[in-house]
This record gives structure tokens, sequence and C-alpha cells, in this order.
């Protein structure tokens, strides 16, 4: 095993890349997206201590290569399993197969409802279920409508315009680099609506 520390903002894989091996996380958060040609990003999910990441189990499933982008969030600290290492524990050590196969199934799941928040879902609905998802305990987020837009599959200007129209419900208000959820329960029906 390898030990891994990094800090927020280190790039650990992009598309094209071998993968070194299977990431244990102990500590931080990993946030795995894919970039289009014409620059247009959508984050597919976040991995965490206990998760799996779908493209670090492709790559030492299938031998292929990452073909998304994986960037610390946070502080990370944990530890990289050999590939081998991995394959031998897949194979002999019934305990951390069913460990890595749960969590596939989880991070399967988490795959099923983007697909459902993207296909099936009203956009409102799907930026509400973001905000309620990435605000502090107080109702604080940090972060830009590009961001955002990479959160929700969609674009800047389309997400600035739905928050616009959030802000003028008093359902949040923006400032520079952030927003304030202002109606919590009120998000929270916004995001149900399957409009």
């Amino acid at each position: 095993m390898t030990q891994l520390t990094c800090p927020a903002g280190t790039v650990l894989f992009t598309p094209g890349q071998d993968c070194p091996g299977f990431v244990r996380l102990t500590k931080g958060t990993v946030r795995v997206s894919l970039t289009a040609a014409n620059g247009r990003e959508v984050v597919l999910y976040r991995v965490g201590p206990g998760d799996v990441c779908l493209q670090t189990f492709a790559c030492l499933t299938d031998g292929r290569t990452y073909s998304a982008e994986g960037i610390a969030e946070t502080p990370l600290s944990g530890e990289i399993m050999p590939h081998a290492d991995f394959r031998s524990a897949m194979t002999r050590d019934d305990a951390f197969r069913t460990e890595i196969m749960t969590a596939v199934a989880r991070r399967f799941g988490d795959y099923e409802q983007l697909v459902e928040d993207v296909a099936l879902t009203g956009f409102d609905a799907r930026l509400a279920r973001v905000l309620l998802r990435l605000a502090d305990d107080q109702g604080r987020l940090s972060i830009t409508h590009e961001a955002l837009a990479a959160e929700t599959a969609s674009g800047r200007a389309f997400v600035s315009r739905r928050l616009r129209e959030l802000s003028r419900l008093e359902l949040v208000e923006t400032h520079r680099g952030g927003l304030q959820i202002l109606d919590r329960p009120g998000l929270i029906a916004v995001s149900q609506d399957q409009r």
C-alpha cells in the first residue's frame, strides 16, 4: 500500500490516464466529472471514505484508462492498493469483495439518480436538489453559477436565470461567489415537483 495525502484542488486523474491502483480514502472528497469537447462539464459523483470510484473500478477490472477527471474537493488522505493486490483481494477475500461490490451497487444507484434527474426531472427541481445537497447547516453555499451548471448538467446562463427566479420567489438570495437558502421548506417543495 502507498499512502495518499494531497491538498484540495489536486487533479488525481484525467481522461486517458492509466489507473495507479485502488484508492481507499480515510478523509476527504473527490469530485469526478466529465467535460465535453465544447467545455461543458457535468459532475458524475463524489467519492468519500467507504465509497468506490466507478472510474477506478472500471480501470482495474476491465483494463481501460480513465474517461473522466477526478479532483480533490477537500484535502485527502488514504491509501492506494496496487492493481495486483486489488485483483488478489477481489479473488481471495470474501469480506473485501462484498464491501467493494456493495459500494459499487450504491454508486450505480447514484448513476441511476443522475440519469433520472437529467432525463426525467424538471430543471428547477434538479437545481433545488443540488442546492439543498451542497448547502451547509446554515443554508450557505460557496459556489459559482458555472459550478452549479456542472452539478446540474446545464449551462451557466440558464442556471443564472433560474437562480434569479428562485431569488424573486424569496427562496434563495444570491451574492458574488455563492448564495444563501432563505426558505428551506419552500426549496424542498420545488425539489419534489416532478414537472
